[in-house]
């Protein structure tokens, strides 16, 4: 069992190949901010095939769980909403040894339903993609770009040259925070305090009232 090492090697120089499993894993675990409710791939064959390619690193090689385009359709687009704000700093695409890998992959970012018509516009990032049969290919977003991301589109736009697209597992990897939610207890307090006390700003700089 890989697990009897007690102690990990960090500071060794294979420690990217050495890295242990579990630790890459936690990496890649933004699947877990997905609302789920909420996401949404257009273009599958199967209902609900599309939200199963988002799941754990560890889990990718599960080959039962895959989306496939509809018939003689290569394009897929997911519209994937989080429970919070991302930082995205990378993905992985893993897919099938043959020409229905997906070729190019298109991310934008916060613009919610998208539609197929809407993918006619610029991308926030493009990629052309190699094929990956494992996961282990990751691709490097412009996090700069990517630093506030509530909702991430992904459109796959084509293929190797298949009539169909399929594509396994889907890794996201960055950091999540919380959404802020303004309460409405905050603005009755406001308009119960006395206007000309400025305390309330010192105790919330952050918060902005709409008047």
């Amino acid at each position: 069992m890989a697990h009897g090492h007690g102690h990990g090697g960090g500071g060794c120089c294979g420690a990217e190949r050495e890295e242990p499993p579990e630790r890459r894993g936690l990496a890649w675990g933004l699947y877990l901010r997905i609302d789920r409710e909420r996401l949404q791939c257009l273009n599958e064959r199967r209902e609900g095939s599309g939200a199963r390619v988002f799941r754990a690193w560890e889990e990718r090689g599960d080959r039962s769980q895959f989306v496939e385009s509809d018939d003689d359709e290569v394009e897929l687009l997911f519209n994937i909403p989080f429970t919070g704000n991302v930082k995205l700093k990378g993905i992985i695409v893993m897919g099938e040894d043959d020409d229905t890998h997906p070729s190019e992959m298109r991310l934008f970012k916060n613009i919610p339903h998208m539609s197929f018509d809407d993918t006619a516009r610029e991308p926030d990032q493009m990629f052309t993609l190699n094929r990956d049969l494992t996961g282990e290919l990751e691709y490097p977003t412009k996090i700069a770009r990517f630093s506030n991301v509530y909702h991430l589109s992904i459109h796959i736009s084509k293929n190797f040259g298949a009539e169909t697209t399929k594509i396994f597992y889907i890794g996201l990897r960055g950091e999540w925070t919380e959404a802020y939610r303004h309460e409405v207890t905050i603005c009755n307090y406001e308009a119960s305090a006395n206007p000309a006390d400025h305390k309330i700003d010192q105790i919330m700089p952050e918060t902005h009232f709409i008047s």
